[in-house]
């Protein structure tokens, strides 16, 4: 259902983007007749999308005005971002507060029922432990490793994720809890999470997530940018010249993920006598100072800073931000790409660019997931949609 011109959706875009709080605010912006104006913040107040929030001053009116906020903090969604060995689940308002969460332990490779039997199992705990009434859930979000298609919330075809091919995640969720669902890459969900909360103001971020494998996201404008087959952001498979290490996800030789992953570096550990087992005790030995480790993970920021000079220079980002397990090792890690990056690409492409570790760290991804379900459920269409289905 199309929204019309200055619909009761759309006005709920300007208080959700901080572009007016009041109603005087609103009339000045939108110029709309005062009682056209006052049926649709009714309309608005009584579906629970705004609420009234005390009373400011209204200089050019000179008397008090009631000001209006979203109504984002009595819904709650359920979040879970996975990755290839663990994942974090989140019981959040729709404004992004934790309210409770937890870590658990699953492998992607045990498959989709094993998977997602144990994640809506947590979730409905932790939905119980909160405290909050079954009826305000209002969405449940996903990250996965892997492609998926948005459009119908099935994981595309992915090699990091045996035996997912074409399984319908997104109605797995809303068959288990009756609520709008949504289901996109995990690198998305991060990327999307660090924009919103620490660079809202920034034009395009370009994130990148070192963890088992190497992912990315594109957001312009506080949007995801998305591909035409759900493959953008896959810069793990990259090919970087002199590079002859077989990728274990794809077969291939000379990917990036194959020089610069978590998988990697552990791969290269254990070759020199080590014995981590994932990226965290990779981490873990550069905070020790080990050389080794400190040596490899160096290198694998500077074979990362490579593939994203090429980057850096056709998207111009504001911002570029270094998340996943190995962003733990930064100060080593982001200096390898930060040396590299600057001396491949033109100054003009990095004269204003902020490189920088994930602020959010582990939380970047239920950030992300709950601020992708607040866009669909206080989106213009569905708020539109709502309000038609209540009116007499």
């Amino acid at each position: 259902m199309a929204s019309s011109p200055n619909s009761a959706g759309e006005l709920l875009q300007l208080f959700r983007t901080g572009t007016v709080a009041t109603r005087g605010e609103l009339q000045r912006v939108t110029g709309l007749a005062r009682s056209t104006l006052t049926a649709r913040i009714d309309a608005l107040l009584a579906a629970g999308y705004l609420t009234e929030d005390g009373r400011v001053a209204d200089p050019r009116r000179g008397r008090p005005s009631t000001r209006l906020r979203v109504n984002d903090q009595a819904s709650i969604v359920l979040v879970a971002d996975l990755g290839a060995t663990h994942g974090r689940l989140a019981v959040s308002t729709a404004a992004g507060e934790v309210i409770n969460e937890m870590v658990i332990e699953s492998s992607i490779d045990k498959g989709p029922s094993i998977v997602l039997e144990t994640v809506t199992g947590e979730l409905d705990g932790l939905l119980k432990q909160s405290g909050r009434p079954p009826e305000s859930l209002r969405g449940v979000a996903l990250g996965v490793p892997g492609p998926v298609d948005w459009h119908t919330g099935r994981i595309a075809r992915s090699i990091s994720m045996p035996g997912w091919d074409d399984y319908p995640v997104r109605d797995y969720l809303i068959s288990h809890y009756s609520v709008p669902a949504v289901v996109d890459n995990d690198a998305n969900l991060l990327g999307l999470g660090e924009q919103r909360r620490i660079y809202p103001n920034a034009h395009l971020v370009l994130f990148v997530k070192i963890g088992t494998g190497i992912g990315a996201s594109m957001i312009i404008d506080g949007e995801l940018l998305r591909g035409s087959d759900a493959a953008e952001g896959d810069i793990g498979h990259a090919k970087i010249v002199g590079v002859e290490e077989i990728c274990s996800s794809c077969g291939e030789r000379g990917c990036l993920a194959a020089a610069a992953s978590g998988r990697a570096m552990v791969r290269d550990l254990r070759r020199l006598g080590h014995e981590p087992v994932t990226t965290r005790d990779v981490v873990d030995m550069v905070r020790r100072g080990n050389p080794d480790a400190v040596q490899i993970v160096t290198a694998a920021g500077r074979a990362l800073g490579d593939v994203l000079s090429t980057a850096v220079s056709l998207l111009n980002p504001d911002v570029l931000v270094i998340g996943g397990d190995i962003a733990h090792a930064h100060e080593r890690f982001v200096r390898g790409v930060r040396d590299t990056l600057l001396r491949r690409s033109q100054p003009l492409a990095t004269a204003h660019l902020v490189i920088a570790p994930t602020v959010l760290g582990d939380r970047a991804g239920i950030t992300g997931a709950a601020a992708m379900l607040a866009d669909v459920i206080f989106g213009s269409a569905a708020v539109d949609a709502t309000i038609s289905g209540a009116a007499p």
